[in-house]
């Protein structure tokens, strides 16, 4: 029992601490903050900054290792809508702990955020999804091996036990769809599952992720949305295909080709997150 309350003060005094420095710093809090990852750093150029707080200087938050992840906080407008923008997210196989990687989540909302809009980089099993698809989460399946939730739960945060028959907000998902029809744009949608990474999938292990119901395979964001769920947000994703991960026709893949097709997709999905923003 002492080593749960150790623990729990540990949660606790970390979120808190960041919670009151960030608090101190910003003048307002948005309602919506969003996850730059892959496919959308770019939005963060769009956003009328009035903060920006590197991540270094947030007590208790990691420091962001992957190379395309700037690792800042921007508070600011989007399109005349007040945001919160964290450009770059932390991952398991960077050698942080679930509760570690969705600290921020647990800020974000602590602060007082409501919504949660996030992007993720991921590998296409559908076989009728290309290289550069954009993809609408509906659902997501969780091999990672951990969650974020283990362990003592603060009831202040939210029920030891969470609901998660509809992790993506409807709401939020139908308007997504009329988004990309008023834009002419196409939108997938499906099922995200998450891995632990750093290596990318065998061609046995696509198989058997598309058994499983997967239509696009990741590293990241599930842990994130199950924290924010906990919290009480309202949750939208999506997810940039960076490859095509066909067991029967696999290639190798390197960083530069999933940035690559990032990049090609960026302008869509920034497109796309400023017209949802703008109608929430």
């Amino acid at each position: 029992k002492v080593g749960m309350l150790v623990d729990l003060t540990r949660k606790t005094d970390a979120v808190d601490a960041a919670t009151l420095y960030l608090r101190n710093c910003i003048d307002v809090i948005p309602d919506n903050a969003l996850i730059l990852g892959t496919g959308l750093s770019g939005l963060g150029d769009e956003i009328e900054v009035s903060h920006t707080i590197p991540y270094e200087e947030i007590p208790h938050f990691p420091d962001s290792t992957v190379a395309s992840h700037r690792g800042q906080l921007l508070v600011g407008r989007l399109h005349d809508t007040p945001v919160m923008a964290m450009q770059g997210r932390f991952h398991l196989y960077e050698g942080y702990s679930a509760e570690e990687i969705t600290r921020p989540i647990r800020v974000l909302a602590s602060l007082g955020s409501k919504n949660l809009i996030l992007s993720n980089a991921a590998g296409g099993v559908n076989p009728h999804f290309r290289r550069s698809d954009i993809m609408l989460i509906t659902d997501h399946v969780n091999l990672q091996g951990v969650n974020p939730l283990e362990g003592p739960n603060v009831e202040e945060w939210g029920p030891r036990f969470p609901d998660m028959s509809e992790p993506y907000d409807r709401g939020f998902r139908t308007l997504a769809e009329q988004c990309a029809l008023d834009l002419g744009m196409r939108l997938v949608q499906g099922v995200y599952l998450a891995v632990r990474g750093p290596n990318l999938e065998t061609k046995a292990e696509y198989r058997l992720l598309r058994a499983l119901g997967a239509d696009v395979v990741g590293m990241s964001t599930v842990a994130e949305v199950l924290v924010a769920r906990h919290m009480g947000m309202r949750v939208l994703a999506f997810s940039v295909i960076t490859d095509e991960c066909f067991p029967d026709a696999l290639k190798p893949v390197s960083l530069e080709d999933v940035l690559a097709a990032a990049s090609e997709a960026e302008p869509r999905l920034r497109a796309l997150i400023a017209a949802i923003i703008e109608k929430i």
